[in-house]
């Protein structure tokens, strides 16, 4: 049974936890802002360390969404969903069970969505429970139109920083090849890039092996690998003040969302002359495609040249951040702040 406590944090409209003790799991439901419209964010399952971390975990990514959804002319809010639970011995249909009651508390003001160790399977289940529940209409897997956002930003990040129409020959390093990664190194690949990969995961970089010839690095190694583009396709948190003098690259983009660990590392990218793409703004293809099927009749082509859209945004954020001499983490806010700030207003 779920047992629900509403948490107070300043900035956040509803932040609620579930405790059940039955199934084995905790999780958070986080609503970051919902002036654009009801909160859209997909629901991650871990194995945290503890609850305190699974909390700011779900804090940092519902912000994230909210930025994400705006700075994507998105017509939703931000919110996410977080489990914490031991995904390998759970009973999963009970989980997603159970997070579907969670979810219809919010009464449509949350739509879940899949995300890490949550997939189309598991957003049925849920659905069985309440309706508000995105990616199991027409829209299906969001990864491959993530995998796909990420490809235009860095085909905006190559035509900006390097001045080159092309991706050819150009050297990739992408972090983590599960369903976004692994998407992201074959487009890339077709496009004549040399790919060098690594991932915790064994299996994904196998899987990777039977469709692309890519160089695999141990997982420490992929901060010192030389390379022109460093895709981050894993968890946050990778870009700190320990890695970032290490990068030898002269690019970052990639799926993996909240990349910085502070803003001072986006300075810090700054100061060294590598060109970030914003996280939030690299990784929208997803929510793009999944936002396509709201309220209206799904069209994949719509979906994807909307995508495609990410290449105009960020060029837009990189020459208004070369224009103030400022860092294009710092402009993509206060666009993304603009955007969800004056629908409120409105």
């Amino acid at each position: 049974m779920n047992h629900y406590t509403r948490l107070q944090i300043k900035g956040y409209e509803d932040v609620v936890r579930c405790d059940n003790s039955d199934v084995g799991f905790t999780a958070w439901i986080s609503i970051h802002n919902s002036n654009r419209g009801p909160a859209l964010g997909g629901c991650r399952v871990w194995n945290y360390d503890n609850k305190d971390e699974a909390l700011i975990d779900v804090l940092r990514l519902s912000r994230g969404m909210t930025y994400k959804n705006a700075l994507a002319r998105l017509p939703i809010g931000g919110g996410k969903s977080v489990v914490h639970t031991d995904i390998t011995t759970v009973n999963r249909a009970a989980m997603f069970a159970a997070i579907g009651d969670f979810v219809e508390t919010f009464d449509g003001l949350y739509i879940i969505a899949e995300d890490v160790n949550s997939t189309l399977e598991d957003m049925e289940i849920v659905k069985e429970k309440t309706n508000h529940v995105a990616t199991v209409g027409a829209s299906g897997n969001p990864s491959p139109f993530t995998a796909y956002g990420v490809y235009c930003a860095i085909k905006a990040c190559v035509k900006f920083k390097l001045q080159r129409d092309t991706l050819d020959g150009l050297t990739v390093a992408v972090q983590g090849v599960g369903e976004t990664g692994g998407r992201l190194a074959e487009l890339l690949y077709k496009d004549h890039c040399n790919i060098i990969a690594t991932d915790i995961n064994q299996e994904n970089l196998q899987r990777l092996a039977g469709r692309v010839d890519f160089q695999r690095v141990p997982p420490a190694e992929i901060y010192t690998t030389g390379c022109d583009i460093f895709s981050p396709c894993a968890l946050g948190g990778i870009l700190n003040e320990q890695t970032i003098p290490a990068l030898l690259c002269q690019i970052v983009a990639g799926s993996a969302n909240n990349q910085l660990l502070t803003d001072k590392d986006g300075e810090r990218l700054h100061r060294r002359g590598i060109l970030y793409a914003p996280d939030y703004a690299v990784n929208a293809g997803g929510v793009i495609n999944i936002s396509c099927e709201l309220g209206t009749q799904y069209n994949r082509e719509k979906a994807k040249k909307r995508t495609s859209r990410i290449e105009s945004t960020l060029l837009e954020i990189f020459r208004t951040a070369k224009q103030r001499s400022r860092p294009p983490h710092v402009i993509a806010d206060c666009l993304a702040e603009n955007l969800f700030s004056l629908r409120a207003a409105a």
